[in-house]
């Protein structure tokens, strides 16, 4: 008797069946290469093995050829159900260690039965089986047979544990047409022109030291204007909504996290300190079970509710080192925090100032149009969360009522809550259409409970608070990783690090270049004077390279009508203006912080 395939998108659908067909054209290469697991992922799909020789990129189109010949053979996916012990015993037939483990850990949770999937080809003989829930095309024609390109292969530990086997993981860019796939190759070649590391590295923003350690970023001064730049604009438009800063230590006992519940689901990537006294501790990972505590230092009337706390602070996290990537995946990482203590009747209010400030600071920098992902629980798997489920049932209500409201362009999205809490969830697209979770409002029903926080009503009793969580960058190191590639280094004027070059042709213009750029930096336009020492075409190129907003070119015209030559570098438009008409254009822009640069 076989079992429904799970309901799956088509492509979906299209990328799991041809994570079969990777696997079934190494084993057909590679005989006695182990199998585990190949899973659909957003660009196509992966399958890790276990080869008994190892490979390189350089077999890629040996195995795309095999890929292709399955594909054109036309196969057809069929279901059998199997018992455990039936399934066990056909694996370790096949000499197979990495399926029967996982049979054996679904037996564990109670699993009587699993689906096996077998290609069959024309003749009706199987060519390849798999442990798989299904979801599949139903013939292999239906994949394209020019929308996959094998993109690479990375070492993987089995289930993600490093004292567990090495395994190969290659990974498959899987499109319904080859102009798909195309545009897709077309996006990966600019995100390269555009990572974060490479831009960094040439603007001078951060950097990292094998002496400091892997994860561990280091902000040059003009990264370091950059963040402070975004977080205090952060800052004032939480100001303007009521917040107060405080702060807090970065260490914390064990038994702060035990009571939040942190220590029980996250033990694991916690960076751990004991003391000479024995004393156990930990470098805080995330901020708010410490501002419980400010919180419930005093006792609060309504009165004072809200109560609104804003910190940018580093937290730590214990990353595998092979997961660590440039800034977006860092074991110490800065969040511009926010935590909202408030009444119940208040919860509206509160979130709907905290979605202005989001909607504002996002349109500021660059990205519009915001998609929001109501990140729920899983209610099949309730023991991964806090709480019950009558107070997640309402907590997502709430939120649901509010993204109406709102009239957001909201999707729901199952299992993708905090353990403590549903989230609202802002999406973000790139100028090169990738999409990222960016903005985060978290409502916590849980943490409030086991901390115990009230607020003495009108009657005289104790009431139970809720608490929000806000972030509005979230990590800075995450933020800014996506931000430079988006902008491509180009920033806006305001945030740019260095904003004018001035750059005199010859030294008979350095005395007018001189008063140009005293006079900028009595405006406090951050500005960079190019002196004559090197050629002009040089000179030039080094503040594209910089990726200087505006370069400012003087010569025996300029010096003579006083004005100047404005190179705008986001545009590569060259103007003539009065040197007053610039200044003024350019006070203009910083304070309003425009996204485009108005001279050129």
């Amino acid at each position: 008797m076989s079992k429904p395939e799970p309901v799956v998108d088509d492509l979906y659908k299209l990328r799991h069946s041809m994570a079969h067909v990777l696997a079934q054209a190494v084993l057909k290469l590679w005989p006695d290469t182990q199998i585990t697991i190949g899973p659909p992922i957003d660009y196509g799909c992966y399958y890790d093995f276990k080869f008994t020789t190892p490979i390189s990129d350089e077999n890629f189109k040996d195995i795309e050829k095999e890929m292709r010949k399955i594909i054109n053979q036309g196969q057809t996916f069929e279901v059998d159900t199997l018992s455990i012990a039936d399934a066990i015993a056909y694996w370790k037939e096949k000499n197979q260690k990495f399926k029967v483990e996982l049979i054996e850990d679904l037996a564990k949770t109670g699993t009587t039965e699993v689906t096996h999937y077998r290609n069959v080809d024309a003749k009706g003989e199987t060519t390849f089986t798999d442990l798989c829930r299904g979801g599949h095309v139903e013939n292999l024609k239906d994949l394209p047979a020019d929308g996959f390109k094998i993109m690479s292969l990375a070492g993987a530990y089995w289930r993600g544990d490093e004292k567990k086997d090495q395994l190969t993981r290659l990974y498959v860019a899987v499109f319904p047409s080859k102009e798909e796939l195309k545009d897709y190759l077309t996006m990966l070649e600019e995100a390269k022109r555009r990572d974060h590391r490479k831009i960094g590295k040439e603007m001078d923003l951060f950097t990292f030291s094998d002496l400091v350690g892997p994860g561990l970023p280091l902000w040059t001064p003009r990264g370091t204007l950059l963040r402070n730049l975004l977080d205090g604009f952060v800052w004032e438009l939480r100001s303007a909504k009521g917040y107060e800063k405080v702060s807090i230590p970065h260490i914390t006992k064990k038994e702060l996290y035990e009571t939040s519940g942190h220590w029980a689901k996250f033990s694991d990537e916690l960076f751990r300190i004991t003391t000479r006294e024995g004393h156990e501790f930990a470098m805080k990972p995330m901020n708010c079970p410490h501002h419980t505590q400010i919180f419930a230092c005093q006792s609060r009337s309504y009165r004072s509710m809200p109560q609104r706390y804003a910190e940018t602070t580093t937290c730590y996290r214990d990353e595998q080192t092979g997961e660590l990537h440039g800034l977006s995946r860092v074991r110490a990482f800065a969040q511009d925090d926010a935590h909202v203590f408030c009444r119940q009747n208040q919860v509206k209010d509160e979130i709907l100032k905290i979605w202005e400030i989001i909607d504002t600071f996002y349109a500021t920098v660059g990205f519009k149009n915001l998609k929001v992902r109501l990140s729920l629980h899983d209610p099949d798997a309730f023991d991964k969360y806090l709480g019950t489920p009558e107070m997640w049932k309402q907590a997502e209500q709430n939120l649901r009522d509010l993204a109406t409201d709102r009239k957001a362009d909201f999707y729901e999205a199952p299992g993708e809550a905090a353990f403590y809490g549903p989230k609202v969830d802002f999406i973000t697209r790139d100028s090169i259409g990738r999409e990222w979770q960016v903005a985060t409002v978290q409502l916590d029903i849980n943490m409030p409970e086991r901390f115990d926080l009230f607020c003495i009503n009108e009657a005289g009793e104790k009431e139970r608070i809720v608490m929000i969580h806000a972030a509005i960058m979230g990590s800075l190191e995450r933020f800014l990783s996506i931000y430079i590639e988006h902008c491509a280094g180009l920033f806006p004027l305001w945030l740019a690090p260095t904003q004018v070059a001035v750059v005199p042709v010859a030294e008979p213009h350095e005395d007018y270049a001189k008063k140009i750029e005293s006079e900028l930096k009595e405006k406090g336009i951050r500005t960079l004077y190019l002196d004559p020492s090197d050629s002009l075409g040089k000179r030039v190129r080094e503040g594209e390279k910089q990726k200087i907003p505006y370069i400012l070119v003087i010569g025996d015209k300029e010096v003579t009508d006083s004005s100047l030559a404005v190179r705008n570098v986001h545009s590569k438009n060259q103007v003539t203006v009065s040197a007053s008409e610039f200044m003024h254009a350019v006070e203009t822009d910083v304070r309003n912080r425009a996204l485009m640069e108005s001279i050129g």
